[in-house]
């Protein structure tokens, strides 16, 4: 059928709007979609910022978990990658008995900066492996025990590492036997500590390695 120009022209208005409407829906589309991920993207900033940035970099714990991951105030602790020490290259080794739910301290003497090297082991009276719980934490000169800044805290049947004190306190392992069995933890660690301290069942035990290695 011939369409006269009239009717031509007609239909190439329409033509044209449909595609002017194509056009329009897919840019509302794609503006939504990036609409969208920008949300998505300052919700996610807004999440890190608070829960990460603000309790390690600026001390500024809103929610508590940064106190929690123990990441709080970390952007304080500062040491070299090189240090020469004045004290005294030390070595340790400790076995600790633990009951069943029985649970004890041991810390070292650390200034700012000073390394220890560390391994230690749990195992069942019959020397097979054993898991206990156990926190290393750190205390900072001046604070409240219960402020401490606890690094590591697992389940496990060993822990094997180095450690750099990042500020001056003491700084070591809680373990907590949780089984039905009697478990000894075996530590064995070397490093410029100058003292150690057990927190038992028995009571506070110090030693003073400048007098037992001058």
């Amino acid at each position: 059928m011939y369409a006269g120009p009239a009717t031509t022209a007609i239909l190439q208005g329409w033509i044209r709007r449909e595609k002017v409407k194509g056009l329009n829906n897919e840019y509302h589309l794609e503006r939504g979609g990036l609409l969208k991920v920008l949300i998505a993207s300052l919700v996610a900033s807004a999440i890190a910022l608070t829960v990460f940035v603000l309790p390690a970099e600026f001390d500024s714990d809103p929610t508590g978990l940064g106190e929690m991951m123990g990441i709080k105030g970390m952007s304080g602790y500062s040491v070299g990658a090189f240090t020469e020490q004045d004290l005294s290259f030390q070595t340790d080794e400790r076995v600790f008995e633990l009951a069943p739910f029985e649970s004890l301290e041991y810390k070292y003497r650390l200034e700012e900066g000073q390394s220890m090297l560390f391994s230690w082991t749990a195992s069942t009276m019959s020397a097979e492996q054993a898991e206990v719980l156990f926190d290393f934490h750190s205390e900072e000169d001046g604070t409240d025990p219960e402020d401490a800044v606890s690094f590591r805290v697992a389940t496990s049947m060993g822990n094997h590492g180095n450690f750099v004190a990042p500020f001056s306190g003491i700084h070591g392992w809680f373990w907590e036997n949780r089984g039905g069995e009697d478990v000894s933890v075996t530590l064995k660690t070397s490093g410029f500590y100058s003292r150690s301290t057990v927190y038992g069942p028995s009571g506070k035990f110090d030693t003073d390695f400048s007098i037992k290695n001058p």
